[in-house]
């Protein structure tokens, strides 16, 4: 569908008079009304029309409050219906494109990515959750950084927009599956013929008054109706949460006067069930249980979704894409720093006082590796493993939505494989070792395939001892790093001169002021040992461990020369 004309529409605007809640915003319909560009009112004529509209809308909540309050109709939840997470990937796991690089489970755990996800989401619905999640699995894919500036621009446009989207938040049923996936039912040659049951119950009611014979017949119709409803009850309970959530996909879809908005609002009334029943109290009920209603609805609108799916899946992209829009926008008008990101070739990443989102107070840092990988290294404690989380958050958003949070950003919009948090399994009998095996074997795979990118590792291989995790890792980190761009951090120091010719060594350290910066060189003061005696373990066991480690430094911390080893 073509993007919605939402300037210059006047149903736009008055969708902006109204609440998430639907009560009335006077101030916007204030502004509505007083919107004349031919004839400007003035400054007096603006003071009555600004008070009569306040009056008009003091008096219509009390009157919609005294309605509700008689009628004992409940205030609209303005809450988001809370979705699993599997419920938010599913549009993600059914549209992607196989040959396409995705980030895998194991990344998108190490780099935190579902917090970041639901913080974008904040008061999205499920359509726009599901596209959002889509863009930072799969890429940029339907994103529009133009759209997302020019709501940037026009703040009044999106809060416009998003009046619009707010019934969408009321979905309870995601429709992905419904959409993309499921087999619709067809309506059995039985369903044809069910107007004939409530006739029949009625001559069989009729019955009973002239012959006890007629009791059978009764029987035998409530047990078609009441068998009938046993059969497909929970299938229709939950056609009906789908129906919903796409009535209300639909009716956002019309409003936007997209490209095929009257085709929109005729399948809209087409779908839904009859007003004026369902205005009757209890009619409704009584209809489904002696008319099967609900299941004549099940089967008819089963097939009007079938005939428009075409129709239904431009609706739900465009919806849900011009929904995730409107979340970055405000993200981003809400985020203390950020950039356009420039696509950079050859592996290049430059970040100029890049900092993590989700982190308050966070300290920017300045990140330049030309084409080349980074060994980082830095004392306990001192945020290797944040800026590691920083660097992959930052690359995906940029490949994702195009931005990055940085001052100036220029970086490769390629796939992001992290191995950060590799955990031993008690119930999948696996060790930790086994764990970080497992996982780098992935990465090689990852770099031997299609779609090499960048490798953030942090740690690799300490589930084993030393010497042994020394070699493996140089080895496995300096395949990687001939086919692509690998950010690793470790303790372990002669990895640094052991892969001199594939990584640029760089040290995170904080000078007098408390403040982090990223130079080149290696760690030359541990803190490990130091820390002992900060956390009480008291004089000997950090006396003793200080003379092991003045031993062990001699053989394998600093070697006199190892950098042709690999080379």
């Amino acid at each position: 569908m073509a993007q919605g004309k939402v300037n210059g529409n006047p149903g736009a605007h008055w969708a902006g008079a109204w609440t998430a809640t639907g009560h009335l915003n006077f101030g916007k319909l204030t502004t509505y009304l007083m919107r004349d560009e031919q004839r400007p009112l003035c400054t007096t004529q603006k003071v009555v029309m600004s008070a009569f509209v306040s009056k008009l809308c003091t008096v219509w909540t009390l009157v919609a409050s005294q309605v509700r309050s008689k009628l004992m109709i409940p205030e609209r939840d303005s809450s988001d219906f809370p979705f699993v997470a599997s419920d938010i990937a599913q549009l993600h796991r059914l549209r992607r494109d196989p040959s396409a690089a995705s980030i895998d489970d194991a990344t998108w755990k190490d780099l935190l990515l579902e917090p970041y996800c639901a913080a974008l989401s904040h008061e999205v619905s499920i359509f726009g959750q599901q596209a959002l999640y889509r863009r930072l699995r799969g890429g940029m894919g339907q994103a529009r950084p133009d759209r997302i500036r020019a709501l940037m621009e026009e703040p009044q446009r999106e809060q416009e927009l998003r009046c619009q989207m707010a019934p969408l938040r009321r979905a309870e049923q995601e429709i992905a599956t419904l959409l993309y996936q499921d087999a619709l039912p067809a309506k059995p040659v039985w369903a044809r013929f069910t107007w004939l049951l409530p006739l029949a119950l009625i001559a069989s009611l009729v019955g009973v008054m002239l012959s006890t014979l007629a009791w059978a017949a009764l029987l035998a119709v409530l047990c078609v109706l009441f068998g009938v409803q046993m059969r497909y009850g929970t299938r229709v309970e939950q056609w009906q949460r789908s129906m919903n959530s796409l009535l209300a996909l639909l009716r956002v879809a019309a409003s936007l006067d997209g490209q095929d908005a009257a085709a929109t609002a005729g399948l809209n009334r087409a779908l839904r069930r009859s007003v004026l029943i369902g205005a009757i109290p209890e009619m409704r009920s009584y209809q489904d249980w002696f008319a099967l209603g609900n299941v004549n609805y099940y089967f008819d609108s089963s097939q009007l979704v079938g005939a428009n799916l075409a129709l239904l899946r431009d609706c739900f992209e465009y919806v849900a894409d011009l929904e995730a829009d409107i979340a970055l926008a405000r993200h981003l008008r809400q985020a203390s720093v950020f950039c356009w990101a420039v696509r950079s070739e050859s592996g290049t990443i430059t970040m100029e006082d890049t900092v993590h989102p989700l982190l308050p107070d966070a300290q920017p840092l300045a990140l330049n590796l030309q084409g080349r990988g980074a060994f980082i290294s830095g004392q306990n404690g001192i945020g290797k493993s944040t800026l590691l989380r920083t660097l992959g958050l930052n690359l995906i958003a940029a490949r994702a939505f195009g931005f990055c949070y940085a001052k100036s950003a220029a970086v490769p919009f390629t796939p992001v494989y992290a191995s950060m948090q590799s955990e031993d399994s008690l119930f999948g009998g696996e060790s930790l070792y086994m764990a970080e095996l497992r996982r780098a074997k992935e990465l090689l795979a990852a770099a031997a395939g299609p779609h090499p990118g960048v490798y953030i590792i942090d740690e690799i291989f300490r589930g084993t001892n030393h010497l042994e995790s020394v070699s493996a890792a140089a080895s496995v980190l300096d395949v990687l790093a001939a086919k692509g761009v690998v950010v690793v951090s470790s303790h372990n120091l002669v990895l640094a001169s052991l892969l001199a010719h594939r990584l640029d060594p760089l040290c995170v350290a904080a000078d007098a002021a408390g403040v982090l910066t990223l130079s080149p060189g290696v760690l030359a003061h541990t803190n490990g040992i130091a820390l002992l005696s900060q956390r009480g373990f008291g004089g000997d066991v950090e006396a003793n461990a200080a003379k092991v480690f003045d031993w062990l430094s001699t053989y394998l911390a600093h070697p006199a020369d190892c950098s042709a080893v690999l080379a």
